[in-house]
């Protein structure tokens, strides 16, 4: 590669970089003001019609995603993301105008058309670099994921700062006005400092084009994609709520939580790049999704304060009761000691706990006088168990987690020009969809396990089934491959295994 090629390729990868990170900051603005809206009480939306407004931009991000590659394989990446960034601008001022629901659905239904951006870059990116670079060139790229990061992390403040601290609530609106304003700033530089490229793959027809969707591979990775984009895009904006609601956390405070969530997983999808290239996508993929596994479970034991039967004290033969005092139970010649509580939880919220932890004592049931018989209970155990959940071991696992999908986007499509090298608009566009509606799907779904369970970490269990299912079908489809390829090797380690 010249020094010239060089660099034009650095900088269209630097102008994509640039665009798609306002196009995903743009995309994930409902978690942060919806969020805002509904705690200030500007609309009195449900969880779950949050739920949805949630999921509705992230879903025409996603369905839209395959036709979008189609037309970057077509027309070339700079007529089509310039195109987009104009057109995404234009709901997103309209959204500063809504008055209820469905306007505001109407209108996110439009600029989540800026998730597509993702299908565009990669395959306007994939072409300007060799088949051995492609992979940290794409995780560079797919590093614009932080730009949730930056929505979560200014605007709460931004909202603040608009509304003059919540006097002047109405003044939401501009917040949409400005994003619009700085996609159609982003369109002018993009048109003013791209150059188009198109691949060899742009004279074929639409069946032709739309071949590699016959593939099995081709939906495995939209699984794969469907847990480490999807669901890291579903959590960006349903961190905001949990944190508010689980933790009392402000919006602000909650914000700033969410976006160290979001931030590490976009730039340290360049270092996933990289070690892609260097030990290969599978491998890669092994560890990311056995670590979801794993952390989705340290993460689903929920933040409780329960109080529970603990064992009682029964009499061990019949007789009257002859005395009951605060440490024993007398009756005949039997004495029966029982615990009293020690209140040695009663601060417990405010210390640091990071296993759960109980309490246990007995409460007399019996007076003084009373007839009790042989194993009648005499004093019923009360048991007093308490799991912190403590904040920042859960955002430190969060982080880690969304690191780790970090990871694993770019493990996922390191896979697709090693496969697919002409088709990478399509299969991306396809895999893109794929992946976006776990961000459409998710946040309802968290909405309605929330409705049913009662319990914020019930969304974990999603995490945990979505990775082992993963898992467990790469796993099958590589032991496959590797018998299909040496069946002598494989039946000789099954006769030394027997």
């Amino acid at each position: 590669m010249s020094n010239t090629h060089l660099f034009k390729s650095n900088q269209i990868l630097g102008l994509n970089t640039i665009a798609f990170t306002f196009s995903f900051a743009a995309w994930m603005l409902n978690g942060v003001l919806v969020t805002f809206l509904v705690d200030n009480q500007v609309f009195a939306w449900s969880s779950v019609q949050v739920g949805w407004l949630l999921g509705i931009p992230v879903l025409t991000g996603s369905i839209f995603r395959l036709p979008a590659g189609l037309l970057t394989d077509k027309f070339g990446g700079k007529p089509v993301f310039t195109s987009l960034l104009i057109i995404c601008a234009i709901p997103m001022f309209l959204l500063s105008q809504v008055t209820g629901f469905w306007g505001y659905a109407f209108c996110s239904l439009g600029f989540g058309l800026a998730g597509t951006s993702f299908a565009v870059g990669i395959a306007y990116s994939s072409l300007w670099f060799p088949k051995e670079k492609q992979g940290l060139a794409l995780g560079i790229f797919g590093a614009g994921n932080a730009g949730a990061a930056i929505t979560s992390m200014i605007g709460p403040s931004l909202l603040l700062h608009l509304t003059n601290n919540r006097l002047e609530l109405e003044a939401w609106r501009l917040m949409p006005m400005m994003y619009a304003g700085f996609l159609v700033i982003m369109a002018i530089i993009f048109f003013l400092l791209a150059e188009n490229k198109k691949p060899q793959s742009s004279s074929k027809t639409l069946k032709g084009q739309l071949s590699p969707l016959k593939n099995t591979r081709v939906w495995r990775f939209g699984l794969y994609y469907f847990l480490v984009f999807g669901c890291f895009v579903a959590f960006a904006g349903w961190l905001v709520p949990y944190y508010t609601n689980v933790y009392g956390l402000d919006l602000a405070t909650a914000g700033l939580l969410a976006a160290c969530f979001s931030l590490p997983s976009g730039v340290i999808r360049a270092f996933g790049g990289w070690l892609s290239d260097r030990f290969g996508a599978r491998t890669v993929m092994y560890w990311v999704l056995g670590s979801s596994l794993i952390i989705s479970f340290a993460l689903l034991l929920p933040k409780m304060d329960i109080y529970s039967a603990g064992k009682g004290i029964v009499a061990k033969q019949t007789g009257i009761v002859s005395k009951v005092s605060e440490q024993s139970i007398q009756i005949g010649d039997q004495t029966y000691p029982f615990a009293n509580r020690s209140n040695e939880l009663s601060q417990v919220d405010e210390e640091f706990h990071f296993w759960p932890v109980k309490e246990t004592w007995q409460q007399p049931i019996v007076e003084v006088g009373d007839e009790v018989s042989k194993k009648e209970l005499l004093a019923e155990g009360k048991t007093h168990i308490y799991f912190q959940a403590n904040i920042w071991i859960f955002a430190s696992l969060a982080i880690l987690l969304g690191s780790i999908w970090g990871i694993g986007k770019a493990a996922v499509y390191k896979h697709i020009p090693d496969y697919f090298p002409e088709e990478v608009g399509v299969v991306g566009g396809m895999v893109g969809v794929l992946g976006g509606l776990g961000g459409f799907i998710c946040p309802i779904l968290f909405g309605y396990l929330l409705e049913m369970t009662g319990l914020w970490s019930s969304c974990w269990l999603v995490m945990i089934l979505l990775s082992a299912t993963c898992l467990i079908w790469m796993h099958r489809v590589i032991q496959n491959m590797a018998d299909k390829k040496a069946p002598e090797l494989s039946q000789k380690f099954d006769n030394l295994a027997a």
